[in-house]
């Protein structure tokens, strides 16, 4: 088999391909690489990397930025050292950007591997449909990319650019804290301000709507109880300085239906200004991946586009679809190393 890996800050994704392009597995682990490079061991072996010594590895990642590292180039390197102790091989293809390079290269070129995922669902998709707006509505992130004539619009080279040009655009529909989301907020007859602390999270949001898929809602919660939709209210309660007994359950569920559609606003500006470039057509889809994709799906009706799943695009069963959706860029850069070999 091919194991396609995506490396980040707070999740492992996996995708297994045959050595005919078939899916076997595709799985997400949460890895909270900020608390350290052991963090990443135990994800890694946990999705059973330790015992994958005959199959071949292609790897992307994102986790070089969390802050246990220095800087960028020492996280790409502490995590290339990381997955080559777990694997017990040297000859992992890391993804840079248009292609893939050996482990020791890579070290190098870090500023290539780094943050690099994204560019594998783009290549892949690219191969997959002449015209699009790909999303990948994260846990953390949306990426926003474009397919034209057959060819990725990739005018970026970093997550530098992408922040200014608004291809990456840090909100997820599970780790984003709701104060990122709006300062204040329609509640009870009145304008009320958003408490500036850490009080709850876009999951809360998406649970009390019942949008989240519990399979991948794997980050810890802002108070570190539980997922239920009662006590998320509860954390929602505290946003606005609250008890969840303070108003009513109809009340609180139209508060989490506001902040949802603050989000899907930002994210609609940052769709428009992409397909401003009118480099695509008017009957290009949008193309959604990512735990976020029911999002997508709004997104895609808001600008008046057809809407098809990143798995469906590629040819993925209806078994698998929703686990590839998550773990896009694990199951581009196993695809994309397959066809590379």
């Amino acid at each position: 088999m091919i194991l396609g890996w995506d490396l980040g800050g707070a999740h492992v994704k996996l995708a297994a391909l045959d050595e005919q392009g078939h899916l076997v597995r595709a799985v997400q682990t949460p890895c909270r690489l900020w608390l350290g490079s052991d963090q990443l061991a135990e994800a890694l072996r946990a999705l059973g990397a330790g015992d994958a010594h005959t199959h071949r590895h292609a790897l992307t990642m994102t986790g070089e930025l969390v802050d246990h590292f220095p800087n960028r180039a020492a996280g790409v390197a502490a995590i290339l050292d990381t997955f080559e102790r777990v694997v017990a091989r040297r000859d992992a293809m890391v993804f840079a950007g248009t292609g893939f390079t050996g482990t020791d290269v890579a070290r190098t070129r870090w500023h290539d591997v780094a943050s690099a995922n994204w560019r594998a669902t783009l290549l892949l998709a690219a191969r997959l449909v002449d015209a699009a707006l790909v999303l990948d509505v994260g846990s953390t992130t949306t990426d926003l990319m474009l397919v034209a004539n057959g060819t990725p619009v990739d005018p970026s080279q970093n997550d530098h650019d992408r922040l200014a040009a608004r291809t990456l655009v840090y909100s997820g529909v599970v780790r984003t804290p709701l104060m990122a989301l709006a300062q204040r907020v329609p509640f009870g007859g009145r304008d009320v301000g958003v408490m500036a602390e850490y009080f709850a999270t876009s999951a809360d949001v998406y649970r009390i709507s019942g949008e989240l898929d519990a399979a991948f809602d794997h980050a810890d919660t802002a108070d570190g109880r539980g997922k239920s939709p009662a006590e998320s209210t509860a954390r929602l309660a505290r946003m606005v300085g609250l008890d969840a007994a303070d108003a009513t359950v109809s009340q609180w569920v139209a508060l989490a239906a506001w902040f949802a559609r603050a989000q899907e606003q930002l994210l609609l500006e940052a769709c428009e200004r992409q397909l401003a470039r009118n480099c695509i057509p008017a009957d290009a889809p949008v193309v959604g991946l990512g735990v976020g994709r029911f999002l997508a799906a709004k997104l895609a009706a808001r600008l008046g586009r057809r809407f098809i799943t990143f798995a469906t695009l590629a040819g993925v069963a209806a078994d698998d679809a929703n686990a590839v959706d998550v773990c896009g860029p694990a199951y581009a850069v196993a695809r994309l190393a397959l066809d590379a070999t």
